[in-house]
């Protein structure tokens, strides 16, 4: 087994301690340049993109074939196709269903939506700890509960006169 299994030289490290700052500074730069919407609740997409840029600035950081100026560019091209993506969701409803799921009905009037729930791969222990996290105990108490687009479950309690 070679010494570069270990230490691949110093040659190595100074590049890294290089590149590191500078293609964090220019992903930061970018992310906070494509708007709040590139960093919010993820969807499906939302976590490839973000996947994709860590996999890129770990492949620009560890490396050396890839000059900085491409892992740059490589960057903001997965942002900016984020940026269309969405600017186009946005704009076309056809267009939105093809990247963002529906926010789909698991629970309704107390009562577990199973083939709903079977569909989207949720327990009845997932529905009630976002019950807990609602300050609700009891599923009387629950109108309906809705698997959002991000994978959060919301909740809605019925009101205090009944209803």
């Amino acid at each position: 087994m070679g010494q570069d299994v270990f230490f691949g030289g110093w040659a190595g490290l100074g590049r890294t301690l290089l590149v590191g700052p500078l293609a964090y500074v220019a992903l930061v730069f970018m992310l906070r340049a494509s708007g709040k919407r590139t960093l919010s609740k993820m969807n499906a997409f939302d976590l490839i993109v973000t996947v994709a840029l860590g996999s890129t600035l770990a492949t620009v950081l560890l490396n050396r074939s890839v000059p900085l100026a491409e892992g740059v560019m490589a960057l903001g091209l997965l942002i900016s196709l984020q940026f269309v993506i969405t600017w186009l969701s946005v704009r076309s409803e056809r267009f939105q269903g093809l990247v963002k799921a529906e926010p789909t009905l698991i629970m309704r009037e107390g009562a577990f939506l199973d083939g709903a729930m079977r569909r989207q791969r949720i327990t009845r222990e997932e529905i009630e700890a976002a019950m807990r996290e609602s300050g609700l105990g009891d599923v009387d108490d629950v109108a309906c509960a809705v698997l959002e687009t991000d994978g959060s479950v919301s909740i809605i309690g019925k009101s205090s006169d009944g209803s």
